[in-house]
């Protein structure tokens, strides 16, 4: 028995790298068109300036952490109003669930973070090292010359590049970005900001310059969760083997005849960002990028077939079309149950937030009572209860409250430096105020247990009001 009998068997195999080749068509130009818009909003939109007033952030969307608000041009986000942003994640969730039901995994292929900065490195790697041919040669090329040195020092700078814009881009969205722009070509920007930049840079330029499909397929649950979305109705990219098989190439030969329309070029394979072969059928790594299609057309053209042995179908087109059919309206695989259900749940959380928004208050109020002790008893025998009220001023001026309770005749408000029950609370902020409610001895408060009443807080610029429940505790005789 030799040593290599003896020796385990390799159980992984090291990646090769994919060089999908360049391709024309309907849906590579549509790729660059969100390709272009995705990434024109990702790094121009902290550059975008909404006029909020003198004492607002100018800046139409910004994640002020330091105040804990959220800006989005005339939309503002405080903690307390997280439910918006739990909201929008849900909508966000369902649209997931929508468009992947209706058309598979077009979010995958069309704005996926992943695919969209995949896209923009292969393409400024083809910029520099050529097209798929040029570079498997360089892959391939043992010996590591000036030539091969020079062409993969500039890439990766372009990508590290690409990847610290990135990076940059995102530290943008929380802080105003053109001072921390100042502040961080002259080095005052705090270290966090620098920190930030360069992991996003990092896994950015690991990611979409040498990770690739691996993310998609090892790293992202979604190709996992997908299959409980789809079903035969759902329109993804397929190979029609019906019309294509016995696949060959040369079609002169004895026997041509009986050849499908598939002359096995592989070019839908070689411009595959994934890697997979479309005719080996619906794969867990596809993305539905439809690049493949692209590619079959152009040679079914060169071959005067017609175009659509690869194509956007669904499972219950394949069994009409198998059965001499005509396939079922596009309509009619979009508009079903699933898809109806999906449209109307998400319809319904987005119409609730916005009723949400426009409903909600410029001035809201938190009572929590200081219950250590529950009441004081004066010297004159009047009972008193201590309350931190914490008071939301969400305009852009400077606005006085005036605090009052109801429920009770017998209850009096007093704030803690003021004579006449009123706070002044900066333009867009919040203040905590201590607030004492008294009972004269003897009232029905200062002698029951427990008596609810309503505290409330008026606005007396614009007599808007806000109120909450809370209670008062006595001496119970």
């Amino acid at each position: 028995m030799s040593a290599s009998d003896t020796e385990d068997p390799k159980l992984y195999a090291a990646r090769e790298p994919i060089f999908p080749r360049r391709v024309k068509g309907r849906f590579r130009n549509l790729k660059w068109v969100i390709m272009i818009v995705t990434l024109g909003i990702y790094y121009l939109t902290p550059w975008i300036r909404w006029d909020r007033g003198p004492n607002l952030p100018d800046q139409a969307v910004l994640i002020d952490l330091a105040n804990r608000r959220f800006f989005f041009f005339w939309i503002e986000i405080w903690p307390h109003e997280f439910y918006f942003i739990a909201g929008l994640l849900v909508m966000a969730g369902l649209g997931l669930f929508l468009f992947t039901s209706a058309l598979g995994r077009v979010w995958c292929g069309y704005t996926c973070p992943q695919t969209v900065w995949t896209d923009l490195f292969i393409l400024v790697e083809r910029w520099i090292e050529g097209d798929r041919n040029a570079r498997l040669r360089l892959h391939r090329q043992k010996k590591w010359d000036l030539r091969k040195v020079r062409l993969r020092i500039t890439k990766w700078v372009a990508w590290f590049m690409i990847g610290l814009a990135t990076g940059g881009a995102w530290v943008f969205y929380f802080a105003d970005a053109p001072t921390l722009l100042r502040d961080l070509v002259t080095l005052n920007a705090h270290p966090v900001a620098y920190t930030t930049m360069l992991l996003l840079a990092a896994t950015t330029f690991l990611f979409g310059g040498f990770a690739r499909e691996q993310i998609c397929i090892y790293a992202c649950p979604w190709p996992r969760i997908q299959a409980a979305m789809m079903d035969e109705d759902t329109i993804t990219v397929a190979y029609r083997d019906w019309r294509g098989e016995p696949r060959g190439k040369h079609r002169k030969a004895e026997g041509a005849e009986a050849l499908g329309d598939c002359i096995d070029c592989h070019a839908c394979v070689n411009v595959c960002p994934m890697g997979i072969d479309i005719r080996d059928g619906q794969q867990l790594a596809c993305i539905t990028c439809a690049l493949c299609i692209d590619a079959c057309d152009d040679v079914m053209d060169k071959v005067g077939k017609p175009r659509g042995l690869i194509d956007y179908m669904a499972l219950t087109d394949e069994q009409n079309e198998r059965a001499g059919k005509e396939p079922r309206k596009i309509t009619r695989h979009i508009f079903r149950p699933r898809t109806i259900l999906y449209t109307v749940l998400w319809a319904a959380v987005g119409v609730g937030l916005v009723v949400a928004l426009f409903i909600r208050p410029d001035i809201d109020m938190t009572v929590a009572p200081v219950r250590n002790p529950t009441f004081i008893t004066l010297s004159d025998g009047t009972i008193r209860n201590v309350y931190d009220v914490r008071l939301r001023n969400k305009q852009g001026e400077e606005q006085v409250f005036r605090l009052s309770a109801e429920g009770d005749p017998a209850l009096e408000v007093q704030v803690e430096g003021s004579e006449d029950a009123t706070v002044t609370v900066d333009a867009d902020a919040t203040h905590l105020a201590r607030v004492y409610v008294t009972a004269a001895p003897g009232t029905t408060p200062a002698t029951s247990d427990r008596t609810e009443f309503t505290l409330w807080v008026e606005d007396t610029s614009s007599q808007e009001r806000s109120s909450e429940e809370t209670v008062f505790n006595g001496r119970a005789n």
